[in-house]
């Protein structure tokens, strides 16, 4: 873990201790809204979307690295046994006012969700943070996997888009082409920055949400594309294209 992550994960961690020292206020926010009242499918989705990026959360299957491992940041307070209605506070109470000192690396900005969708995300996450298996039922479902087919090139032009779920991954982790001079298409439809690079031939700009695009002439031969989004590479977010 670089060093900036590891001094926000003790930021995190010490956050933690002292919101569990403030447990019946922290059960009180968690309250607040309805303890049952809370959409725990769109809680995952909406987790997945903003946060997953950033995060990881294994139960969301997100791999994020920017910011610290929410399993191992509830680790201890859930082996102490603090309830899932105390630790559902603690997140609302991350989510309302993280911290923000760039002294410790924090760079989460407050209120990314709020009102109700900030009670589904704390709610969600509360109930799987630090807790082995997966998620079954509705939840197993909640958020669509990447597709699993492989980009064609058609007429000089290749496209492969960003997952548009907010998970780090390209919709197609494998791709084929002609040799020649190839337009390579890439389209983000997340709120979350990323890119397509392959070295020495182009890449597109790191931005949300947009379609950009860059040509170059491929030899035969196979070639990585990738996020250089730091993280997303080693995330996932990378494939490999094939040019005959």
């Amino acid at each position: 873990m670089p060093p900036h992550q590891r001094i926000e994960f003790r930021a995190v961690m010490s956050r933690t201790f002292a919101l569990a020292a403030l447990l019946p206020a922290a059960i009180i926010v968690a309250g607040c809204g309805g303890g049952n009242d809370a959409d725990v499918v769109a809680g995952k989705q909406l987790f997945v979307k903003n946060c997953g990026s950033c995060h990881i959360l294994n139960h969301a299957g997100t791999k994020g690295t920017t910011g610290p491992n929410l399993d191992q940041a509830f680790q201890r307070a859930e082996k102490d046994g603090f309830g899932e209605s105390a630790i559902r506070g603690m997140i609302k109470k991350q989510i309302e006012y993280p911290n923000r000192e760039k002294a410790l690396g924090g760079i989460m900005p407050a209120k990314l969700v709020s009102g109700q969708k900030a009670e589904d995300v704390a709610a969600y996450v509360a109930s799987v943070v630090a807790k082995p298996g997966k998620d079954t039922g509705l939840l197993a479902n909640a958020v669509p996997a990447a597709s699993s087919q492989a980009a064609v090139e058609k007429n000089g032009a290749l496209s492969i888009d960003a997952d548009p779920n907010g998970q780090l991954l390209f919709t197609a982790s494998k791709a084929t082409a002609k040799a020649g001079k190839i337009t390579i298409n890439f389209d983000n439809p997340s709120g979350v920055p990323h890119n397509l690079a392959i070295d020495g031939k182009g890449k597109t700009p790191i931005e949300p949400k947009g379609t950009k695009s860059f040509t170059a002439n491929f030899a035969p031969g196979t070639y990585t594309y990738y996020c250089q989004v730091p993280g997303h590479e080693q995330a996932g977010m990378k494939g490999t294209l094939t040019v005959k």
